[in-house]
């Protein structure tokens, strides 16, 4: 015998254990044809259309497409580090710069070595990214990894605004016509940027790829073609032209008159070249799979290609004795192209196609930024430190909020310094080498205390690591200080104490709306449901929320108009009896004192008095499209809302009417027109 079809509510399924009915799965897309709003279809053509959240896994990236989305960052400095390093050198000690410049390369460059053996450590042992902000927090906790993860966004922002101010300069080294234009140009270039990414991390990736290996193709060429010059003994020597720098005096002794100082501080310069580092470890999940594998392999890549390209520029430099420029332009790496290639038909197309190369990877460097800092401020605003709107992908799966707020800051920045990069580089290196101590130290601790197979060589690596940074952050603090990056320190423990405030705030209300949020959902229903229909004329908007008020059922309907004016009130309640609205009484409520919410919260009150009463408030609201439309009504149903539902069994909802979704006729404006005032 068949057993009787079971019946349920429409909207729950069975449980497994024949228990209470839980949520039946998601439905299929809805069949109805609505239209679309002509922002959504701007969006569509402007951004393509949009991903469905099923394709996130085959938005992945394979080795040479993530390469150029998270090294170019990396990649690129390589390009102004040499310059940085000359430019504090060359003034102190003139031409002795020359022979220092290699040295220094070569110590920043065993910077990066340990750097990039930590971070293959790293990636390993958290693949599922977030890199220093993660590790810190694993391992020492949530201030420390505040810290972290405050010191690479701000560490982010200043490489957008550097990429693009140095991608200018190289730009304007090529065309001295459009040096004037520096911020303009830099303003459209993360335009343009932001743009990319806001259509998805594949298609970023394809957009970025071919601008990162033709400059890697032009260093190649540049240092190849350069070194055989100098093997053949044919490399020309810059000769001093006005607008360079200041040349020093050189000395005696063990750094060539140069200052123990200003050697540090030129160290401290040419370390923006380890920036990005990090990058890598903060997108694993954008790797296809296996991810961490593939991630550690992109790793090594990018610091065999920065650490060849930054040294070999270095040497070129200290062979052609190619000095740095007052204003920026045009840049070292410029100079040892025209001196490398020399003229002629063949050698102006070289250097040219270096120019293009180095100002491509320099604007696109800041992709790297683009790519890490939305992905990093989800995990922070995941753990309740930022907006959780960072937290929602957008239209084609990638963090929108983290992208449009990246735009903006990095302009600002951008805007107030004059894009030029000398003025950048002081407050860029702090944040990302404080980050870098923190995550070091954290990997330390966590094979100290996992112990896992290989610890010790681990614990070697990333505690070397850590004392490393740590000693250079220390360095770029001190030497850096005075020439801006006491900012990014101030701005460090700021920045801190806010974002511990918003989470404050979020975990008070996550605790409010928890608390017995069972126990009122299963409370027993009163009686009687009494439903008051805000009125202060007899309209449109007014209409829909009596014809809402009337689908509700209550025990008890009426509308409320509350007279401030006794004429406008007797107008209403003439009209109210002339068109027959006898379903819904009216009642007036006088306001001589003009307190309308407390004379709302009057009327609730007393329905609520008896104790058996649910007590709703509709409110007719009038939406506006445009701002200054809104700007010219007060938000009086917001103050009315505040107060009535802090009452037990008070309830309030808007109703709204969006102005403009009906075209008045002839004779409605007429009527109108015709209306006395009150």
């Amino acid at each position: 015998m068949t057993a009787p079809p079971i019946s349920r509510p429409s909207g729950q399924a069975p449980s497994e254990d024949g228990g209470a009915p839980g949520p039946r799965p998601l439905p299929p897309s809805s069949a109805a044809q609505l239209p679309e709003s002509r922002l959504y279809s701007l969006k569509n053509k402007l951004l393509g259309p949009p991903l469905h959240t099923d394709q996130l896994e085959h938005e992945r990236l394979g080795k040479p497409t993530a390469l150029a989305v998270f090294a170019s960052d990396n990649l690129s400095s390589s390009a102004y580090a040499t310059e940085e390093i000359l430019r504090q050198l060359v003034p102190a000690v003139g031409v002795a710069a020359f022979s220092l410049v290699v040295p220094i390369t070569v110590a920043i460059l065993v910077v990066l070595g340990f750097l990039i053996l930590s971070y293959r450590q790293t990636i390993k042992a958290y693949p599922s990214a977030g890199g220093a902000y993660i590790v810190t927090k694993d391992n020492f906790g949530i201030l420390p990894a505040q810290i972290a993860g405050v010191s690479l966004l701000t560490d982010y922002i200043l490489t957008v605004a550097v990429s693009v101010a140095a991608g200018t300069a190289a730009l304007a080294s090529a065309f001295d016509a459009l040096a004037p234009y520096r911020v303009e140009i830099s303003l459209a270039f993360i335009v343009i940027i932001a743009f990319g990414n806001l259509r998805g991390v594949k298609e970023s990736g394809k957009v970025f790829a071919v601008p990162t290996y033709f400059f890697i193709l032009n260093m190649a060429v540049l240092l190849g073609w350069g070194f055989a010059r100098m093997f053949f003994g044919d490399l020309p020597v810059q000769a001093r032209a006005p607008g360079m720098v200041p040349f020093g005096q050189a000395g005696m002794g063990l750094f060539l008159g140069a200052s123990l100082y200003k050697v540090l501080q030129s160290f401290a310069s040419g370390g923006a070249a380890v920036t990005g580092v990090e990058a890598i470890s903060n997108g694993v999940p954008a790797f296809r799979k296996p991810e961490w594998r593939n991630a550690r392999q992109t790793l090594v890549v990018m610091g065999t290609a920065l650490g060849l390209m930054f040294l070999g520029l270095s040497i070129l430099a200290g062979k052609v004795r190619a000095a740095p420029f007052s204003e920026g332009t045009p840049t070292v790496i410029s100079e040892i192209g025209r001196l490398v290639y020399g003229g002629g038909l063949a050698g102006n197309i070289l250097f040219f196609s270096l120019q293009a190369g180095t100002m491509l990877i320099l604007v696109l460097a800041a992709n790297t930024s683009f790519a890490d800092f939305p992905r990093l401020a989800s995990f922070a605003a995941g753990d309740r430190f930022m907006p959780r709107q960072l937290t929602k992908r957008g239209h084609r799966l990638v963090f929108s909020n983290g992208i449009v707020a990246l735009s903006v800051t990095a302009a600002v920045l951008v805007v107030a310094t004059g894009a030029k990069v000398d003025r950048l580089i002081p407050l860029y290196a702090i944040g990302v080498f404080t980050s870098f101590t923190l995550s070091q130290a954290g990997m330390a601790k966590h094979h100290l205390r996992l112990r896992e197979p290989g610890w010790r060589t681990g614990l070697v690596i990333n505690g070397g690591g850590a004392v490393l940074t740590l000693i250079v952050a220390i360095v770029i603090a001190i030497t850096k200080f005075s020439h801006g990056a006491w900012v990014i320190i101030a701005l460090i423990p700021i920045i801190v104490a806010l974002l511990f405030r918003l989470n404050r705030q979020y975990e008070a209300e996550a605790a409010e709306l928890v608390s017995e949020a069972r126990a009122a959902a299963e409370a027993p229903i009163l009686r009687r449901h009494s439903v008051l229909v805000l009125v202060n004329d007899f309209d449109r908007s007014a209409a829909r929320a009596l014809q809402y008020a009337r689908t509700l059922t209550p025990d008890s309907l009426r509308a409320v108009h509350v007279a401030m004016d006794r004429r406008h009130a007797e107008r209403l309640a003439e009209e109210w009896r002339r068109l027959g609205l006898t379903r819904v009484p009216l009642e007036l409520i006088d306001c001589p004192d003009r307190r309308v919410e407390r004379s709302v919260l009057e009327a609730v009150a007393d329905d609520l008095a008896d104790g058996n009463t649910e007590v709703s408030v509709l409110i007719p609201r009038r939406e506006y499209r445009s701002l200054w439309h809104r700007l010219l009504h007060d938000r009086t149903s917001d103050r009315i809302a505040k107060v009535v539902s802090g009452l037990d069994h008070a309830n309030v909802t808007f109703v709204p009417y969006h102005l403009g979704s009906h075209i008045p006729t002839p004779d409605e404006v007429k009527r109108v027109h015709h209306q006395p005032h009150s």
